[in-house]
This record gives structure tokens, C-alpha cells and sequence, in this order.
């Protein structure tokens, strides 16, 4: 009996707590106005604290019979279905996405396969003419018969006769856009894919250069074709384009007459101007098509003399396929064929105007993507700072780079003049006495200044130095270049005329700059930022008082994968606090890569405004080989670096200004160029490996020299240690003769190199490899560095070419000078000294510090006399 009761207690025990588990755990139907209220809770907080939910139980009477749990359970459930909605509805858009792209690919296989089989027709066809000599000639005649195009006569002066070029133009682009008119090779370094912005290729052929771009982008054809039409908002180097004429066609679409000018990318290079057709219709499929080409004629535009100045370029064939997508957006199909006339420039550019690379760059695949920026910006995707608006961010990166552009070609029509340039002077001066700088948007903030601006610009040619490198560095290390007191003279002239010359007040500014991001295109290749350079003045009555000066930049081309870009750094000054309408002064530079041909020779044309940086026969590195094709690309490169730095001035003080332009601009020049030394292959390519090169036997005897030498101190320390270790243990300092052995090993080790044996190109290169930085400068009044080793490149930051402009007292701080001033006559005397713990400077600015450093002298092997001294820095690191 009592076991029974027992077992129903706990039975009555175990149903009650199952039953208070059902009770608490069980579903809850809500009525609409408690999902209301949870509702706007969840749009304010989506993951409320327990005590928000307490309190929220306590404001909303009817959530009162509902568990703090339940309303817990209840935010987990909504947050997981936004979550699952979001999913979704991002795996729809990319089955959207590749569904489009797998129908791009199909039809670029079909194309591809056309091309093929159209290759391997003619391939057979070359084998028969060749078996068949006789034949050949009579089927070639045939061809020529047949395939040769009657030059029918076509007015471009009456309708009919433009709307029969525009149907021609329109079947010609569509045969290149997705036929096999044009041979289309992959665009290096550009693979397609789901991320990719696009599908591009490239062709060169006998009548110009061509690219080709395919792309998907969630915009309706008619918008696309509006945008693309405007070539102002997204083609930088398009400088004017106006429309002449406009007749309707066919199908509801458009013929136009439309004149162009593009600016030049350098100062050593003319403008270019178009003269072309423009046809704009819609095909049968819904399709629409814009298709130009050059018309033969003299349509010069407005102003015949404003013409003289830009060489005629030619548009084959271009423009844009524009289909509409199932389930919006659109497929997108650009053609861009041109001759841009490369005979009108210096050989040494000439591959700027016959690369097809550079075409893509800059128009196609530039078209393509501000097409995706529009579209990102449209669906509230992209996210800008400082509370601008996209719209305002593009316009701000647009005249910064039109600004820029005016200032490198300076024409006359826009008020630019030459000043005083007779073709010697390395940095043309150029005047513009009607800059008015002005807003479309309100031209009541205008700046017209007194005197006008001035015009400081200079190109270069760069070798063997990464454009994307050095933009990152000019960008990163300002103070390496810039004198911040002449940012701060431009920075005050735009404050309504307050002119100031350099100097005239005194600021101190710390070197250093704060980059604010403002915004950056879709896949980051240009930056907007504001940066602000830390100032202070020196007055003491305002010494409390910032001098902080402000400048917007766009920053471009960092990309070192990137093929064929350009890399810009172009800045203006601004007041902290900018309008959207604030005056632009840019100044800035543009690092273009030219494309290597084989068989291109190394020297450059003597021309005045060139200034070319060579490298050192003297330097250590791989061995030469001019009929090989398997050298490193690194080696070969080269680009040009185009400089313009704009200053307003007033009337009365243009000869100053025109002075400290040119002075500036020289500096800013040197400056880049040592840098450009110090960021280009020092001499060793990691490609070949440390093959040392057998045509330098004056780095091989200057080795044998430097380790002839320390190989004769080793000696003389060595025999002096011996006797001193004797008297030591005469003395039994038994402590002491193991510490100078010790101090023997740590100052000079067993030698300088592990063998006796090594000779030549192997003795050369275990010095070049030697961990210590070692370094000889020559015995002069002003004694300069003529070899270092890697380790002593990689201290001084330098190169070999540039390690002969550094002097020895550039390097040491104050107490290392007055060391070696102190133990100079040891030095001379005794052959070797040493040199205590010490700090030293590498050529950017930047504290090296060394545990010990030994100098001795280089003597020649015929005469024994001293060459020069030889510096070994042990241990060092940069602070």
C-alpha cells in the first residue's frame, strides 16, 4: 500500500512538472496589434536587452499576459526570418547574375568557335596555295574579284547619304561587338567571372588599336544609353564635345554629327580632336545601339585656330550593344577601335597611342565601370563620408582631374600663354591671366583672381620603377617631396585674394597628415580623401593658433596587377569646411606605363623636356642579355611621369611666383627621382636568382679590395690580440683572454668572407649577400659613398645609381660625426677604427641604429695606396 501511494506521488509529481513545462514552452498566438507593437520595437532595437523587454511588458498593456520568454522566442524568430528573407533574396539576384553571365559565356564560346573554325578554313586554304603555286594566283585574282568592296560613292553632306554611313557603321560595330571581325585576345590580367565587373579583350591591328568589353549591369538600356552618350561625366580625357547636327532615322532613332577634343595625357605629346558620326537606334530584339565612326572631312568644330591645336585621330567602327536583361538589368557590349595617329608624337611614347591595353583602360573598361558605380549608387549599395551625396563626390573627382588636365596642356583658347620659354628649360612656365574659377551650380562664388594662376609642369621618363609604387609612396609620405610652406601660400591665395609669398609668415608643421576617406569607386581603384597637414604658426602672438591646411585629392592606378593603368595623385587646397561649389586649383602627378616592344632600345631620345633616369652600368646585377626574351618584365619597364603644380598669384608679384615655381617644381623633381632610385630592383632580380654580372670588372676588383683589406686588419688584430693574451694570462686574467677573443669574433668574426678561395664574380657576390651592411666612400674634401652592398641599399634606403649623391656626413647623427671625427687620424694611421653604438640616417628620412660599425682602409693591390674607406655597420635596424 505504501509503496502504491508512493508511486502515485510520483507520478502526480512528474505529470505536474511536465504540464508546467508544456504550459511555459507552448505556442502563443498573437493578435494583430501586439505584433504591431512588437513590430516597431523591433524596427528601433532588432535585439533587445531582457530589461528592454521587462519595460516593454510594463508600457504596452497588451503584452501583459505574455511571457519575458515568449516575447524573447518571439525577436529570435523575426530576426532569423529578415535573415532568411535577405538570403533569399540575395541568392535570387546572383541566379539572376550568372543565369546573364552563363548567356554572355555561351555566346562568347559561340563566337569564339566561329572564330576557329573561320582560322582553321583560311589555315587550309594557306596550305593549298602554298602546294599550288599556279593556282594560287589564279584564286587569288578570283579573291580579289570577288571580295574586293565597290567604293561606292556615299555624300556625307546630305541625309541620305549619313544615314547610308550610319547603316554601314551599324553593321561593321555589331560584327566586332559579337561577330569575328576583329580577332580578340583576353585582356591580361583581367579573367572573367560571377565578381568580375566584366568579360574584356583587346586587338591590335594594322589600322589601330581595339578593346572590347561585356558586361551585366541592373540599369534599363535607355538609362545606360543616356550615360554613355554623355562622354563628359565618365571619359576623363574628354576635354569638349559638341553636336552639330541631329536628324531623325529609322526605327525612331537618331544620326548626329558630333566634334570631340581629348586632352593629352603629358606635356611632350599633342591633344587629339574627332570628327565623327553618331548613330543611335533600337533593334528588332529591343536592343539599342549607339555606333560612331570619323567622317573624312573638315569639320573642325566651332573655331577653326582652336583646332590647330589637337592632331586629327580617327574612330573606326565603336559604340555600345545595349540588351535588356530577363528580370531587369541589361547586357552591355562596348567597342572601342581607334587610330590615335602615333606618328605625331616622340618614339619614345609612341606605345601611349598603340597600346590597346591603354584603350581599354582608360575608355572601355572605364566606361563599364562607371556604369556599375550609377547602378550601386541607384540602389543605396554604396555608403560615402562626411554626409556628401554621391553625385557631389563624382563632380569633386571630376574637376580635380579636369582641372589637372588643363594645366598639362594649357591651351589657348582657355587663356594659358608660354612664359618666357625658349625649348631649354626643363620646367615650362605657362600663365593663365583669366582663370575664373567658378560652379555651374552658383556662380556668385566665383574666384577671379588679380594676377591669374601659374603653371609649373615637367615630364619625366621613369625606368624600371612601378607606377603604382611610387603613387602609394607620394601619397603615403608627403613630406618626403612637399614643402608645406608652399601649400600653405596656395592655401591662403584662394581665401579671397589673400596673397602671401612663402615665408612672409612663418609656420612650423609637424610632417604629419591625417587622410580622410570621403568616398572610392566600386573596386577601389580611385580614392576620394581629404588630407590635413598639422601646421603651427611661429609668431608668438597667435603661436596657439592652427595652421592646419586642408587639401581634397583623388587618388588612382595603386594597383600593381592592374595592366596598363594610370596611376594619378592629384590634390587641391580647400577650407576645412568645403562647399560643394569651392574653388579647385589642382596640382598633382600621372605616372603612365609604356608597353616594351621587342627589339626596343634602351636609349632614349635626347629631348629637353625628358628627363630620363638610366640605369648604372657600374651596378650589381643579373647579367644583360639583349636577344633573350626570357628577362624580367621588372627590368624593362618604363613610364612617363608628367608634373604640374598650378599657384595663383597676384599681378605685382608674378616675377616671385615665377621664381619659386620653378625652384619647387625642380625640387619636387629631384625629390621624386630619388625616390623613384630608391623604389626601383636595386640591382638584384629575384627572378634570375643571385647570378652576379661578369660585365662589371670594377665591382669585382673593388671586392677583392674591400676583403684584401679586411683580411690584412684581421691579421694585424689578430696578431696584436695573441701578445695581449699572453700578458693576460701571465697575469692570470683568465676572465679577460676569453673576453677579447670574444671581442675579436663579435667585431670582425673569423673573416669578412667564410673562404680564402673565393674569387671574382663569387667573391662579388658573397659580398653583395654579406648580412652587414658594408659601404666605401671616396677620400675627398666632401667625401661621397661609390659602393655599398644590399644590406648597406637596404639601410640607406637607395640605390646603387643614387648611392654617388649621398655624402658621409649626411648618415651620422651628431655623436656619431664627432666619433669619427675623433678617430679619423687613428683611422688613417692604424688602418682600421672602430666605431661606438650610434644612430644613423638612411635618404628617406628614417633612424637606423647599429650595435657596432668598423672602418678601415681600401688599399689597391698594385700600389698599395688607399682607394677609399669602407664602413661595415653590424647589427643594424631600423628605430
Amino acid at each position: 500500500m505504501a509503496m502504491a501511494v508512493a508511486h502515485h506521488r510520483e507520478s502526480s509529481s512528474s505529470g505536474g512538472s511536465i504540464d508546467k513545462h508544456l504550459d511555459s514552452g507552448k505556442y502563443v498566438r498573437y493578435t494583430s496589434e501586439q505584433v504591431e507593437a512588437l513590430e516597431r520595437v523591433y524596427a528601433e532595437c532588432p535585439k533587445p536587452s531582457s530589461m528592454r523587454r521587462q519595460q516593454l511588458i510594463r508600457e504596452c498593456p497588451i503584452l501583459s499576459n505574455i511571457e519575458p520568454k515568449q516575447i524573447k522566442v518571439w525577436f529570435q524568430n523575426r530576426r532569423c526570418r529578415e535573415k532568411q528573407r535577405k538570403e533569399a533574396s540575395r541568392l535570387q539576384t546572383v541566379n539572376r547574375k550568372l543565369s546573364a553571365m552563363n548567356k554572355l559565356l555561351m555566346e562568347e564560346n559561340d563566337r569564339l568557335q566561329k572564330q576557329v573554325s573561320q582560322l582553321v578554313c583560311e589555315n587550309g586554304f594557306m596550305r593549298q596555295q602554298l602546294h599550288t603555286p599556279s593556282a594560287a594566283n589564279t584564286d587569288a585574282s578570283c579573291d580579289s574579284v570577288v571580295t574586293t568592296p565597290q567604293n561606292s560613292k556615299r555624300d556625307a553632306n546630305n541625309p541620305a547619304g549619313l544615314l547610308s554611313i550610319a547603316e554601314e557603321t551599324l553593321t561593321e560595330f555589331l560584327s566586332k561587338a559579337t561577330g569575328t571581325a576583329v580577332d580578340w585576345v583576353q585582356m591580361p590580367g583581367m579573367k572573367p567571372g560571377p565578381d568580375s565587373v566584366g568579360i574584356f579583350a583587346i586587338s591590335q591591328s594594322g589600322s589601330g588599336v581595339a578593346a572590347r568589353a561585356c558586361g551585366l549591369v541592373s540599369l534599363e538600356p535607355t538609362k545606360i544609353a543616356e550615360i554613355l552618350k554623355d562622354r563628359l561625366s565618365w571619359f576623363r580625357e574628354c576635354r569638349n564635345l559638341e553636336v552639330f547636327t541631329m536628324f531623325p532615322a529609322g526605327n525612331g532613332g537618331t544620326v548626329e554629327l558630333v566634334y570631340t577634343q581629348t586632352y593629352a595625357p603629358t606635356t611632350l605629346a599633342p591633344a587629339r580632336d574627332f570628327w565623327t558620326l553618331r548613330y543611335t537606334t533600337t533593334l528588332e530584339n529591343g536592343s539599342i545601339v549607339v555606333c560612331e565612326r570619323s567622317l573624312s572631312g573638315s569639320g573642325t568644330g566651332p573655331n577653326p585656330a582652336v583646332a590647330a591645336q589637337f592632331v586629327r585621330a580617327e574612330t573606326l567602327p565603336s559604340g555600345y550593344l545595349i540588351r535588356p536583361c530577363d528580370g531587369g538589368g541589361s547586357i552591355i557590349h562596348i567597342v572601342d577601335h581607334l587610330n590615335l595617329e602615333p606618328w605625331s608624337v616622340p618614339e619614345v611614347l609612341r606605345p601611349l597611342y598603340e597600346s590597346p591595353k591603354v584603350v581599354a583602360q582608360k575608355m572601355t573598361i572605364a566606361a563599364l565601370r562607371y556604369i556599375r558605380q550609377i547602378a550601386q549608387e541607384s540602389s543605396g549599395e554604396v555608403v560615402y563620408g562626411l554626409g556628401r551625396q554621391p553625385a557631389v563626390l563624382r563632380t569633386f573627382s571630376q574637376r580635380l582631374s579636369r582641372g589637372f588636365n588643363d594645366a598639362v596642356n594649357g591651351f589657348n583658347d582657355d587663356g594659358w600663354s608660354i612664359l618666357n620659354c625658349d625649348g631649354a628649360e626643363d620646367v615650362i612656365i605657362a600663365v593663365n591671366s583669366t582663370k575664373n574659377l567658378s560652379s555651374t551650380s552658383n556662380p556668385a562664388s566665383s574666384l577671379t583672381f588679380l594676377g591669374g594662376i601659374l603653371c609649373a609642369k615637367a615630364s619625366m621618363l621613369l625606368q624600371n620603377v612601378p607606377p603604382a609604387v611610387l603613387v602609394r609612396f607620394l601619397r603615403e609620405h608627403r613630406s618626403e617631396w612637399a614643402d608645406f610652406n608652399v601649400d600653405a601660400y596656395c592655401a591662403a591665395s584662394l581665401k579671397a585674394g589673400n596673397y602671401a609669398y612663402p615665408g612672409m609668415r612663418p609656420t612650423r608643421f609637424t610632417g604629419n597628415q591625417i587622410i580622410m576617406p570621403l568616398g572610392h569607386t566600386i573596386e577601389h581603384e580611385e580614392m576620394l580623401e581629404v588630407i590635413r597637414l598639422e601646421g603651427h604658426s611661429l609668431a608668438q602672438e597667435d603661436a596657439f593658433v592652427s595652421r592646419d591646411i586642408h587639401l581634397l585629392q583623388i587618388c588612382s592606378g595603386t594597383d600593381e596587377n592592374a595592366v596598363g593603368t594610370c596611376s594619378e595623385l592629384i590634390f587641391a587646397p580647400i577650407d576645412e569646411m568645403f562647399p560643394d561649389d569651392a574653388p579647385l586649383v589642382p596640382s598633382g602627378f600621372r605616372i603612365i606605363p609604356l608597353d616594351s616592344k621587342p627589339g626596343d632600345k634602351k636609349d632614349t631620345p635626347n629631348s629637353n623636356r625628358t628627363l630620363d633616369l638610366m640605369t648604372s652600368g657600374l651596378e650589381v646585377g643579373p647579367a644583360t642579355t639583349h636577344g633573350g626574351a626570357d628577362s624580367s618584365s621588372s627590368q624593362n619597364t618604363r613610364s612617363v611621369l608628367t608634373i604640374a603644380f598650378q599657384f595663383p598669384f597676384d599681378s605685382n608679384m608674378q616675377n616671385n611666383v615665377v621664381i619659386m615655381a620653378r625652384q619647387y617644381v625642380r625640387s619636387v623633381i629631384s625629390s621624386v627621382q630619388r625616390v623613384a632610385m630608391a623604389i626601383s630592383p636595386s640591382g638584384i632580380n629575384p627572378a634570375v636568382g643571385a647570378k652576379l654580372s661578369p660585365g662589371s670588372p670594377e665591382a669585382v676588383t673593388l671586392a677583392h679590395w674591400i676583403c684584401q683589406s679586411y683580411r690584412q686588419v684581421y691579421i694585424f688584430i689578430l696578431n696584436i690580440s695573441s701578445i695581449l693574451v699572453d700578458v693576460l694570462y701571465i697575469f692570470s686574467e683568465k676572465s679577460l683572454t676569453c673576453s677579447s677573443f670574444a671581442l675579436i669574433s663579435y667585431y670582425l668574426g673569423s673573416d669578412l668572407l667564410r673562404s680564402d678561395s673565393l674569387v671574382g664574380d663569387l667573391m662579388l657576390k658573397q659580398l653583395w649577400h654579406h648580412p652587414d651592411a658594408i659601404l666605401c666612400c671616396s677620400l675627398k674634401s666632401q667625401p661621397v659613398f661609390v659602393f655599398a652592398n644590399q644590406a648597406g641599399l637596404d639601410m640607406l634606403e637607395t640605390t646603387l645609381v643614387a648611392l654617388q649623391d649621398i655624402t658621409l656626413d649626411k648618415i651620422f647623427d651628431e655623436s656619431g660625426r664627432k666619433a669619427l671625427c675623433g678617430d679619423f687620424a687613428k683611422l688613417m694611421q692604424q688602418g682600421f677604427a672602430y666605431l661606438p653604438t650610434g644612430m644613423c640616417m638612411s635618404t628617406m628620412g628614417r633612424h637606423v641604429s647599429y650595435e657596432q660599425a668598423i672602418s678601415w682602409k681600401v688599399l689597391t693591390a698594385d700600389d698599395n695606396s688607399v682607394h677609399c674607406l669602407a664602413f661595415s655597420f653590424i647589427n643594424w635596424s631600423f628605430v
